[in-house]
């Protein structure tokens, strides 16, 4: 795929940028969304505070994409785990307006303007640059999400169906293997 893994390194470097520039709980949310649950820039970019949001004001720990909100048509759940959901409530907690309609990550143009999933590609391909990642994408969190997966043994099957993959060879493409994880591997022998 030509897309880099983000090393534990330069997700720090990415993260630590981030905090410095405006948005940044924004801009850290929205890169946390495709690191540890694995999604593509179109799903980032087309949430909205109901499909994170339970009636209560709570961030969910489920997220469902119907089928036309999802490449290939492939309807899916979205797992977000305890810290996720805790960095995305820090983040809405800085929302005035919290109106389930209006997008989760609005752009500097006001709180009903959504980012277009090409847009914020863009803006994902200029925060690594700025942050001196090279060969990272709008594509690398994703990587980075299933790789981490699978170099803590969980199934290709899982991560495919996390990933929102019908083959697991697709999801196969998108695993890095290093030498820490081949390290790793051999003294589990």
């Amino acid at each position: 795929m030509g897309v880099n893994t983000l090393t534990p390194a330069e997700l720090d470097r990415v993260l630590t940028y981030t905090a410095t520039q405006p948005y940044a709980q924004r801009n850290r949310a929205m890169l946390m969304m495709t690191v540890a649950a694995g999604l593509r820039v179109s799903e980032v970019a087309g949430l909205t505070l109901g499909d994170v949001l339970d009636s209560t004001g709570c961030v969910r720990g489920e997220v469902f994409l119907a089928a036309h909100r999802v490449k290939h048509q492939h309807a899916r759940t979205i797992y977000i785990n305890s810290r996720l959901q805790q960095e995305l409530a820090d983040y809405i907690a800085t929302r005035i307006n919290k109106d389930p309609a209006l997008p989760l990550f609005p752009t500097h143009r006001g709180p009903r303007c959504s980012f277009s999933p090409n847009t914020l590609a863009q803006h994902f391909y200029w925060v690594y640059r700025n942050a001196g990642v090279s060969g990272a994408s709008s594509h690398s969190g994703r990587k980075t999400f299933l790789t981490s997966l699978a170099s803590q043994g969980v199934s290709v099957f899982v991560l495919a169906s996390l990933a929102g993959h019908k083959s697991i060879s697709t999801t196969q493409r998108y695993i890095t293997v290093n030498d820490d994880v081949k390290r790793r591997a051999v003294e589990l022998v």
